[in-house]
């Protein structure tokens, strides 16, 4: 199906599985973090990790101690386990080989002509990090992430910029991506998840059914 977006002029773009091919990376970084405790629990931590993309590390460490592990955390525990998953992310994702290029050359070819954002459930720090080593920070007005929830941060970007929500749209790869867009009243686009065909109105399988 072709998706018209002449009505648009603010895109809101998700970044793993959208603009990076760096899901497969993200799985390394939770089984290389979490390489000393029991092989299930871990299984059991990326089954959930899969099924809930778009909600971030913070939200997933805790719920592999104190759902999985049945163990009582604090706050500090879960950034040291988030700083050390960082650290395997920032050594394997500057790479710009992982640019999707399908996505990319919509970006590059319409960034003039749209504002463009990224808001995605990855840590703000890393992100913006690994944007500039890509070089791709520019074509952004701005880069968010966590531990913000993707839900305020699409908040926050649409009232400080005063943005119009019928002329904003939300681009994802997760059923958590299209619960941010529909929270905050604006569209959403899926992309790059086939499972989320049957469970969004608006999906494409490639940026060349975007008519603008």
């Amino acid at each position: 199906m072709s998706i018209k977006l002449k009505d648009k002029n603010v895109i809101l773009w998700d970044f793993d599985g959208v603009i990076l091919n760096s899901n497969d990376i993200r799985d390394i970084g939770f089984t290389k973090t979490l390489e000393n405790f029991p092989k299930e629990q871990v299984d059991e931590l990326m089954k959930y990790h899969h099924e809930n993309g778009g909600l971030s590390r913070y939200n997933k460490f805790r719920y592999f101690f104190e759902k999985i592990r049945d163990e009582t955390v604090n706050d500090a525990l879960i950034l040291e386990y988030a700083s050390r998953f960082s650290q395997v992310m920032l050594n394997r994702l500057i790479n710009k080989s992982l640019l999707i290029e399908d996505s990319f050359k919509f970006i590059k070819e319409n960034y003039r002509s749209m504002r463009m954002h990224i808001v995605s459930a990855s840590d703000q720090n890393e992100l913006r990090t690994i944007c500039k080593g890509l070089g791709i920070d520019k074509f952004f007005h701005s880069i968010q992430g966590s531990p913000t929830t993707k839900i305020d941060n699409v908040s926050s970007i649409l009232e400080e910029n005063k943005y119009k929500k019928e002329a904003t749209v939300l681009i994802g790869d997760s059923i958590n991506d299209y619960h941010a867009a529909s929270k905050n009243g604006i569209s959403f686009i899926g992309y790059n998840n086939i499972n989320l065909k049957a469970n969004v109105l608006n999906y494409i399988e490639s940026f060349n059914a975007i008519i603008s």
